[in-house]
């Protein structure tokens, strides 16, 4: 009787912890599932965007227009039935507070990719976590440098054309105008000086005579007086801007109120509304390359982003910003559309290199593979008509840079 006892306890013992391990498993089961976005009903996505700070102006402006189109599509049924939930969290542009907002929205939130967030040096700090430990893709971050494409990073995935291509672009655009002798004009830390770096060789590759010199400004210069002394004295025909906004602002007074009149070519980061508000008639005739067509062109595709902005971010300003984020929620939701069965990370991740030919309709058709996760080297040329940004021709590929 006491060995059937002993038994009868040993089986159940077993029965118990069989049954704790399947409800272990299970459980596991279902955060590997949440985590890879496993649900039936959305697609949980998240990023970082600045909505304080010095930068907050990029990651409210980027966060209007991708909630514009989340919110679209979620009232026309979603991605395959599912709809899309991204949350997003502020980081104020700060690669620490990046790094806790990553752990948060991998490992609590649970989202199957962060997209459409914004920064360099803060996704480069979360990278480690959530791209090498956690093996969730980034896609469409705003920002990036080459070292991210060159090799292809696995999970990371990029929309914009890099700064580097920006400035390729922008120095055949003024040889092209007929400039023999260009001043590159830049802040001095060495993100901006890299980039001010790649307009002499492509410069030099549209017409080898070209002669090309750079100027560099301390960071967040406000007194601009002596700077435009230097470029008369230069002599130069043509002036290139690797500037922030405000800055370049700053100079484009500053020249108007000297009396200086060059033709002036800048890169994305200054094709911004917030360039002709703070330069007002000053601005006139700058060109400049954007990631996006003109927020104010008649095309059907930025038509229908006007039309979101209006019905669902009532107030927001539907600028170059806020087209940013809707492109990228556009590429998003593009892709994502293709996937058969449940919209986990690892599928993210086979999507995204299949993506061959994506047409946001607003930006340049993106084409991924498995050897090339960046979408485009392409820029739309815009120039600053009656106080507006007005797209130039259509979308354009620099030369290539050696």
């Amino acid at each position: 009787m006491f060995r059937t006892q002993r038994k009868l306890r040993r089986a159940t013992g077993a029965m118990a912890v069989l049954a704790a391990v399947a409800l272990t498993a299970n459980a596991c089961a279902g955060q590997d599932s949440a985590t890879a976005g496993g649900s039936s009903s959305e697609i949980h996505i998240g990023a970082w965007l600045p909505l304080t700070g010095a930068t907050a102006t990029y990651g409210v402006g980027e966060k209007a227009g991708a909630d514009a189109y989340f919110k679209m599509v979620n009232a026309q049924g979603g991605v395959n039935g599912r709809k899309i939930r991204w949350t997003v969290k502020d980081n104020a542009a700060d690669p620490q507070q990046t790094v806790q907002i990553a752990r948060e929205l991998v490992g609590q939130d649970k989202v199957v990719a962060i997209v459409n967030a914004n920064g360099t040096s803060q996704a480069e700090a979360a990278f480690p976590f959530v791209l090498n430990q956690s093996k969730v893709p980034v896609l469409n971050e705003v920002g990036g440098t080459e070292s991210w494409y060159k090799p292809p990073r696995t999970g990371l995935f990029g929309t914009q054309t890099l700064y580097e291509d920006q400035a390729a672009a922008i120095a055949a655009w003024a040889v092209q105008d007929g400039a023999k002798k260009i001043l590159v004009v830049h802040s001095d830390p060495a993100a901006f000086v890299n980039v001010a770096k790649q307009v002499e060789p492509v410069a030099k590759k549209v017409d080898s005579s070209v002669e090309v010199d750079q100027l560099p400004v301390k960071y967040q210069t406000t007194d601009y007086t002596p700077v435009i002394s230097k470029v008369k004295a230069a002599k130069t025909q043509a002036v290139v801007l690797i500037l922030t906004s405000p800055e370049a602002a700053t100079f484009l007074k500053e020249a108007k109120l000297q009396g200086l009149s060059l033709p002036t070519y800048a890169y994305a980061p200054v094709a911004a509304e917030s360039t002709i508000a703070l330069a007002k008639d000053a601005a006139e005739g700058l060109k400049a390359v954007q990631l996006v067509k003109a927020p104010s062109d008649n095309d059907p595709a930025v038509k229908e982003f006007r039309t979101a902005m209006a019905k669902y971010e009532p107030g927001q300003d539907a600028g170059f910003l806020a087209l940013w984020g809707w492109s990228n929620a556009k590429v998003f939701a593009e892709i994502a559309k293709t996937i058969k069965g449940p919209v986990t990370s690892k599928a993210l991740t086979a999507a995204y290199e299949k993506a061959s030919s994506v047409d946001p309709g607003v930006s340049p058709v993106m084409k991924f593979s498995a050897s090339d996760h960046l979408g485009t080297r392409s820029v739309q040329r815009v120039v600053v008509k009656n106080g507006v940004w007005t797209s130039v021709g259509d979308f354009y590929t620099p030369p290539a840079r050696d």
